[in-house]
C-alpha cells in the first residue's frame, strides 16, 4: 500500500514562498513521474507541475505557474517537492501530490496510481 503525505501548507502573503513536500511510504517510488494539482471546492483538479521519473531531469508546469513554481524529487528521501515562490491569491486552492508509475510524465488525474490528501494553500493581500 502506497501512502503519500504532503506537508508545508498554510497561510502565507501575496507575493510569499512556500515549499511542499509529498514523502511516500510503502514503496519506493524512483520509478514514478510525481506531481501536483490543485482543487477548489465544487472544480475539477488542475494540473500544476511534475517532474520525471528516476533523475527528475524533466519537468512539466501549467502555464500559470511557469517561472515561480519548482517541481523537483529527493530520491533519497522518496520525496517530491514543489517550491512555490511569488505566490498570489488565484494559487489558493487544495493540493494534491500524486505518483504515475512509468516514463511518461504527471499529465491527467486519470493517469495517476497514487494521491495525497491535499494540503490547503492560503495566499491573502
Amino acid at each position: 500500500q502506497v501512502e503519500l503525505v504532503e506537508s508545508g501548507g498554510g497561510l502565507v502573503q501575496t507575493g510569499g514562498s512556500l515549499r511542499l513536500t509529498c514523502v511516500a511510504s510503502g514503496r519506493i517510488l524512483t520509478n514514478y513521474s510525481m506531481g501536483w494539482f490543485c482543487q477548489s471546492p465544487g472544480n475539477e483538479r488542475e494540473f500544476v507541475a511534475a517532474v520525471g521519473w528516476r533523475d527528475g531531469a524533466r519537468t512539466r508546469y501549467a502555464d500559470s505557474v511557469r517561472g515561480r513554481f519548482g517541481s523537483s524529487r529527493d530520491n533519497a528521501l522518496n520525496a517530491a517537492i514543489l517550491q512555490m515562490d511569488n505566490l498570489k491569491r488565484e494559487d489558493m486552492d487544495d493540493y494534491y501530490c500524486t505518483a504515475r508509475l512509468g516514463v511518461g510524465i504527471v499529465n491527467l488525474p486519470d493517469e495517476c496510481d497514487h494521491w495525497g490528501r491535499g494540503p490547503r494553500i492560503t495566499v491573502s493581500s
